[in-house]
């Protein structure tokens, strides 16, 4: 990618998309176009094309879904399983037809077997049953993928995909219903200090594991990836380290400040028991994770302060 380059980042508004975007401006691209819902919706074909027409992007960060925690999972497999796939169909589609250089799909870690060996490697993807409370979006993830390998392998594309550990950051969606469980966290605390409340309550035991990511360490990896690596096997972003969800929970009460106790809703599902990414292929082309889990959720809640998102 040159800094020329017309680089198009569909759902630039997000914690993902925005991350990309600060990246891309702060490393010196001046042909930056960003798109999200408000302007045009990706699951209309016609609309997609005549975006790719008069804009013209020569690169894509394929970063826009339907996205949300276990209950949002849970709630609306529908719209996550035909809001994902339709997205996904104009958007690969319209970029093969408009000779898009290179176009970077955006994965995701419930893309793996429930009871997948850990770390999870990219050759486990597709070899075992899928954790029932994401399987309808992990199933619209997992499309994505094999239509980025088919349109590679039939029409020359060269359409990579990125599977990010859970991610985290400014830019969060903070909702109770739909949240992932860092920001669904973050808020709960931040009430209940506000609240003077004695405890707060989560779902599950709390045993399960995470790899979790601060998302501009995940911008400055696909960054990378986008101008280094080539080919259709999908490449792990991970940090090569997981948290146990107690552990991520007492570090956020730590930063929010809360004083009370953590109690745990045993009847809730917990999800998959692990999700660690396996980081080697992608540390073997120099990139290591830099921000510790601490230092980025300090930074992520003061985003929260300053503009707690909530759509």
């Amino acid at each position: 990618m040159n800094l020329d380059g017309r680089i198009y980042i569909a759902g630039n508004t997000g914690l993902v998309g925005s991350a990309l975007e600060r990246t891309l401006h702060r490393e010196g691209y001046k042909n930056v176009i960003g798109t999200s819902s408000k302007d045009f919706d990706l699951r209309d074909f016609q609309a997609t094309n005549d975006f790719f027409l008069s804009s013209s992007p020569e690169y894509v960060f394929f970063v826009a879904a339907r996205v949300g925690g276990i209950k949002a999972n849970m709630t609306y497999p529908a719209e996550f399983i035909f809001d994902n796939l339709q997205m996904q169909n104009n958007v690969i589609h319209t970029a093969m037809r408009h000779k898009v250089k290179k176009l970077m799909f955006f994965g995701s870690n419930c893309m793996y077997p429930r009871e997948c060996e850990q770390p999870m490697r990219e050759d486990s993807l597709l070899t075992g049953i899928l954790e029932p409370t994401n399987q309808a979006y992990a199933l619209a993830k997992l499309a994505g993928m094999e239509m980025c390998k088919a349109y590679r392998k039939q029409h020359g594309a060269d359409f990579i995909t990125v599977i990010p550990a859970n991610l985290y950051g400014p830019q969060d969606t903070y909702n109770q219903e739909r949240s992932h469980f860092i920001p669904a966290l973050l808020e709960r605390f931040d009430l209940a200090r506000l609240n003077s409340s004695p405890n707060v309550v989560m779902w599950g035991t709390g045993t399960p594991r995470r790899d979790v990511l601060y998302v501009d360490d995940l911008a400055e990896a696909c960054l990378l990836l986008m101008k280094d690596y080539s080919g259709e096997r999908p490449i792990n972003v991970g940090t090569g380290r997981d948290h146990s969800i107690l552990e991520v929970a007492e570090t956020i009460k730590d930063v929010v400040g809360f004083r009370g106790k953590i109690l745990f809703d045993a009847s809730k599902p917990d999800g998959m028991p692990r999700k660690m990414l396996d980081a080697s292929r992608l540390q073997q082309l120099g990139w290591q994770a830099k921000t510790e889990l601490r230092d980025g959720l300090a930074l992520t809640y003061e985003s929260f302060l300053k503009g707690k998102i909530r759509t």
